[in-house]
């Protein structure tokens, strides 16, 4: 197990893995409204911490009155969102927060270093997470604990990425686990 690993559970297969290994946080991705609340009571009862991307639940809306909605209702340990907004709105319902942002180019670099300023959100997820460069400049110039986050499928990539700065990396490729 590795400690800076957070499992990205995608479906009900990724969950059951998840349950049989020692890892005490998860990203929960892709979910429907619908099952939520049975998937975060099994989170409960196996004793696991949830970081809920709130983007990605189908069957709701990504604004402040969703995530408002979420945290009073269900309460996870956190929630991810690439809204500052959101993140805003979260960190006001004394909710752990991450935002989530994507590095294609150095105008996006920039554009992303100004929201992770706006929005002061507790971690910031870097996608690719293979970009350990962009890793390490935006830990610099905001002072935020990174996590990294996709294309990361390798005991290597995730080296370079806590090299590089990453506090956790996520990942939804259950061979790595």
């Amino acid at each position: 197990m590795n400690e800076h690993l957070l499992p990205a559970i995608r479906s009900m297969k990724d969950m059951e893995k998840f349950f049989k290994l020692d890892y005490k946080r998860c990203v929960l991705l892709d979910t429907h409204i619908g099952h939520l609340q049975g998937i975060l009571n099994q989170m409960k009862k196996n004793d696991k911490e949830v970081m809920l991307h709130i983007d990605l639940i189908k069957g709701l809306s990504n604004d402040e009155a969703a995530v408002e909605y979420i945290i009073q209702q269900f309460r996870p340990h956190g929630v991810i969102s690439t809204k500052t907004k959101v993140i805003r709105r979260a960190k006001k319902l004394n909710t752990l927060t991450t935002l989530r942002v994507f590095i294609l180019d150095s105008t996006a670099l920039s554009r992303s270093i100004e929201l992770i300023k706006q929005a002061d959100p507790d971690f910031v997820e870097v996608l690719p997470g293979v970009a350990a460069k962009v890793i390490k400049e935006i830990s610099e110039k905001t002072g935020k604990s990174i996590i990294a986050g996709g294309l990361i499928n390798t005991e290597e990539e995730i080296q370079l990425a806590i090299e590089s700065g990453a506090k956790y990396i996520t990942t939804s490729d259950t061979e790595i686990w």
